[in-house]
Parts: C-alpha cells; sequence; structure tokens
C-alpha cells in the first residue's frame, strides 16, 4: 500500500482553480492522471476544452456545470463526463467550498501505461 494522505498545503493553482495533481506518483502506474480540486466560493474554473476524454466525480458542496452552452447542478455523488474537444467549466456561485476529483486519459497515457506494465512483469 502507498497511501498520499490529503494536505490542503499542497494545493496549488491551475485551471483557476486550486488543485493537487495525482502525478508525479513514482510507485503508480495508471492509464490517466488526476487531480484533487477546489473551487471556492464566487470563482470558476478556467473554460477550456482539450483532446482528453474526462470525468469529474462531485465531493463535496455544491457547483453549477457549464459545457456546450448547457448548464447543470453539480453536487456530492455526481458523476459528469466530457468527451474530447468539449468546453466545459465548473462556476461556484454558493458560499462554500466546492471540491471534486478530475480525472482525464487519451490513447497516450494509455500506450506509457501498457509499456511501464510490460517492463513491470
Amino acid at each position: 500500500m502507498d497511501l498520499r494522505s490529503y494536505d490542503p498545503a499542497h494545493l496549488r493553482q491551475d485551471n483557476g482553480l486550486l488543485a493537487k495533481r495525482l502525478m508525479p506518483w513514482e510507485t503508480l502506474n495508471a492509464p490517466f492522471e488526476g487531480a484533487w480540486c477546489v473551487i471556492a466560493p464566487g470563482t470558476a474554473s478556467t473554460r477550456h476544452a482539450h483532446h482528453e476524454y474526462e470525468i469529474f466525480i462531485a465531493v463535496s458542496g455544491e457547483a453549477v456545470l457549464e459545457s456546450e452552452g448547457e448548464r447543470a447542478p453539480f453536487s456530492a455523488g455526481d458523476v459528469a463526463y466530457f468527451p474530447p474537444g468539449t468546453d466545459h467549466q465548473v462556476v461556484n456561485d454558493g458560499t462554500e467550498i466546492f471540491e471534486m476529483y478530475g480525472i482525464w486519459w487519451d490513447h497516450d497515457m494509455t500506450r506509457v501505461f501498457e509499456s511501464r506494465h510490460q517492463e513491470e512483469k
């Protein structure tokens, strides 16, 4: 077991929010990357789109997802999926911190994972 404990002191500005990236993690070989994300009240992540597939898992609080001209409530327990090229943004109009985990992957990450996996055998 290799446990990484949550420490808010390790959060850094990333895409308009505070985040702690999953990688680098020397002992972890994963076909994806991820980040713990905190969106402060009255703020929003940067609207963007990219070539990776992505899911967001809402952990605590409430926010609004904006994507492709649509808005939807997003709260603890919800999971959202964004195909490659889909613009998205998380908006926290509330008065409490919103926390989520984002996970993204693409073909290159999968190939690197498979290569490392074969080397470990």
